[in-house]
């Protein structure tokens, strides 16, 4: 059996907290908009030369994350492109795995709901006539142990 890491149990709680889709939005939206944050404000500090401003950066952050990419700031440095590598595999990979645990989550509670409204549904005819020829049958055992 694999070995669950501390981050996978940190994600699986927090997974938990997702009961609605309320709840769901905000892991959703606080970690987007940490990533997008730390990159801009990591990507103004290592490149300095394409991203003189905060704002540059955050923009740069935004359209990475949520891959559009314009194009119109782009890392020049070495170090600039690792931070954009970093954000574009965190915004391709980590953001959308989030949205569809908690969607795969909200997917399995809908069909569980609908499993126990089967079993609590009345029972069909066919059913039916299975649980009266049942009956019969051990009315007709209970007949014969009486005689």
């Amino acid at each position: 059996m694999p070995q669950v890491t501390k981050g996978e149990r940190r994600l699986d709680s927090e997974l938990a907290r997702a009961a609605t889709p309320r709840g769901a939005a905000i892991i959703i939206a606080v970690v987007t908009t940490s990533i997008t944050v730390g990159a801009g404000l990591l990507m103004t500090i290592i490149d300095r030369k394409e991203f003189p401003t905060i704002g540059d950066g955050l923009w740069w952050a935004a359209q990475t994350v949520t891959t559009v990419g314009y194009g119109d700031h782009v890392p020049e440095t070495a170090g600039g492109h690792v931070v954009a590598a970093v954000v574009m595999l965190l915004g391709i990979g980590f953001v959308t795995v989030i949205t569809a645990s908690i969607t795969s989550s909200f997917v399995g509670r809908s069909q569980g709901k609908q499993q126990l409204l089967k079993r609590d549904s009345p029972p069909t005819s066919e059913q039916l006539q299975m649980i009266n020829s049942r009956l019969e049958r051990i009315e007709t055992a209970l007949s014969a142990r009486d005689l």
